[in-house]
This record gives C-alpha cells, structure tokens and sequence, in this order.
C-alpha cells in the first residue's frame, strides 16, 4: 500500500523536499509499534526549519518532517492502546531522527501518543499542536510559581505565533494582563482580539543593553533567546520567572548573573519534546478545559501537503501569525 507524505532527502552535495508515494513496507522499518492514519498534522517553526533546510533539525536522512499528530489507530503491538482509539503526537524526535506526520500514516511508539480528550475535535487538536503544548507548559509554570494576575505584566514573544497566540489566550482566561512583544507593532488588531492589553516593539529588546533594566513583568514567555532572552531577565521584576522555550533569535545567551542574585528571578526552561506522559495528559487536560473553540478557529488556516513548502519559507521568514493545519490526505 502507498500513501503520501513530504519526504525529504539530503547528500554532500544536495537537498530535496517532494511530496511522493511511499510504501507501508518502507515506513514499517522505523522503530515503532502503532500505525496511524494521520487526520491531520500541523505546520512549526521546527517543521519549517527541516522543509527549507534552514538548520541541523534532521539528524537522519531520508526524513518525513511532522513533530505533530491527530489520528486514528489502525495497528498496535501494545497494551496501551486499542485499534481505533484517537490520538496526538507531540515531539519524541519525530521529524528530527524518526519519520513524522507530514504524511497520511505514521508509524510510531505508543509510549509516545496521548488520548484525544474528549471535548476536542482532531482539528482543534492540530491548532493547538506542539505549539499550544508548550504555551500550556509555560503557563502551568508560572502558575505552579506563584505568579498571580495582581502581581503585573506577563511578557510574550513571538506573540502572533503559535506558541505566544494560544499563551496569551490561556493567560487572558485565566485573568492576567498580557504584554505582547511584536515586530508588527502596525497591525495589533489580531492579539488585541486574542486579549492583548499592551504592546513593545520587540526591536528593542534584540541588542544588548544593561545587565539590570527597568523592572517591568511579573512573567515572561520567551520563543527568541540570545539578547532578547538576556534583555527579558534585565527587566523582570524582583522574584519573578522567565520560562523559555525557543531560540527563533539565536540559541546563545549574553547575559549576566546579576538578575538571579540581585533580583532573584528564576529562568526556567521548558521542554515539549521529551516531556513525560503524565505530564502531557495534565497539559493538554488544561489546553481542553480552558480554551474557547470558537477563537482557536480564528487563529487557523487549513492547508494541504502540497502547500507545506511555500509556507514553511514564510514561517522562516516571520511572515505569518496564528496556526497553519495541515490535512494530508487533501
């Protein structure tokens, strides 16, 4: 049996990305012991790395890209699941050094796949993806801190992405004031409808500056690192968290100890990839309880495999907001 998927293949001398027909014997061969049919996957900033060959994302080759999931169980070797149960995926190294969910069927562990929770369509699922994990990570976080909305600003960047649009709609329901950090600091009307309060350019946090800032968030969630990172931590309040979970800006920190020792901020970091079962269940439990279905449909745009390339530059290039869905067998 065929099935499509993106398939990516690299040489010395060459780079490739098509969408070809690929043999249930070929994907059998991975490690694994669940077959899905993938209903749909979604398109990341991890995803677009790997289909533009833009960085060291993919460590064996050839690759099929998706580090995200929603399908059905067609086969199963474990005791933890039953043919016909659905399914997320979220990271484990899929589309980095096991095939992914760029495609129609996936061959995966089970230990990998959580339960769809009940209240949520496989769509709302890949809207929210590994991106609203995350936030859903970070948010816990600062909440299991001890930050609470009386006590200031949370900070987000890369706010009309993935991981800062579904931060900033949890945050708005749970009460907090939000500052978004945003190059399109011109058009506001899409966080302002997420639940925005306040806005900065997030230009002026990408150059170094003092060790110790004006204090201004009680929280911050960070996608950028390098000097944006660093420059975040200058201005956090005294006791305040930094939770970080990506390197959009660069993956090196300049920074100094001062804000741990003198203002004693925690810089925390949050891990989507590897996180473990339990901890996922509680995540996307909170994701499903919290979030409005009708906003996260604003937020999303469907498109096919075919279209994954061309969206995958723009990604790269910061060109986008909200969440790209991606239905493989359209």
């Amino acid at each position: 049996m065929l099935f499509k998927a993106i398939f990516l293949e690299k040489n010395q001398t060459a780079f490739s990305c098509n969408i070809q027909n690929i043999s249930e014997e070929n994907l059998l061969q991975q490690v694994g012991d669940t077959l899905i049919q993938v209903q749909y996957s979604s398109l990341n900033y991890k995803d677009a790395l790997a289909i533009t060959n833009s960085g060291p994302v993919v460590r064996q080759w050839p690759m099929v890209p998706g580090i995200d999931g929603v399908g059905t169980v067609i086969q199963t070797n474990s005791h933890l699941l039953c043919v016909g149960n659905k399914v997320i995926l979220n990271g484990w190294g899929c589309g980095e050094t096991h095939w992914g969910c760029l495609s129609q069927r996936a061959y995966l562990k089970a230990d990998w796949l959580i339960p769809l929770p009940t209240n949520l369509s496989a769509k709302q699922a890949m809207i929210i993806g590994t991106a609203g994990y995350t936030a859903a990570l970070c948010v816990q976080r600062i909440i299991e801190y001890g930050i609470t909305p009386e006590q200031g600003n949370i900070l987000i960047t890369g706010a009309t992405g993935g991981v800062g649009s579904i931060a900033i709609m949890l945050l708005n329901q749970l009460g907090y004031t939000i500052t978004a950090a945003t190059s399109k600091i011109s058009n506001t009307d899409y966080l302002q409808q997420l639940g925005v309060q306040h806005f900065i350019d997030s230009k002026t946090l990408a150059t170094a500056n003092k060790p110790l800032q004006k204090e201004q968030w009680a929280a911050a969630i960070d996608v950028l690192g390098s000097h944006s990172l660093a420059n975040i931590c200058a201005q956090t309040q005294y006791g305040g968290i930094v939770t970080s979970c990506g390197l959009a800006q660069g993956m090196d920190l300049p920074a100094t100890v001062a804000p741990f020792i003198l203002r004693g901020i925690t810089l925390a970091g949050i891990d989507s990839v590897m996180a473990p079962r339990a901890k996922r269940i509680a995540a996307w439990e909170f994701l499903a309880t919290l979030l409005n279905p009708q906003m996260l449909e604003q937020i999303a745009q469907m498109i096919s495999l075919d279209e994954c390339p061309r969206m995958a530059k723009e990604i790269i290039n910061g060109q986008i907001k909200g969440r790209f869905i991606v239905d493989p067998n359209y």
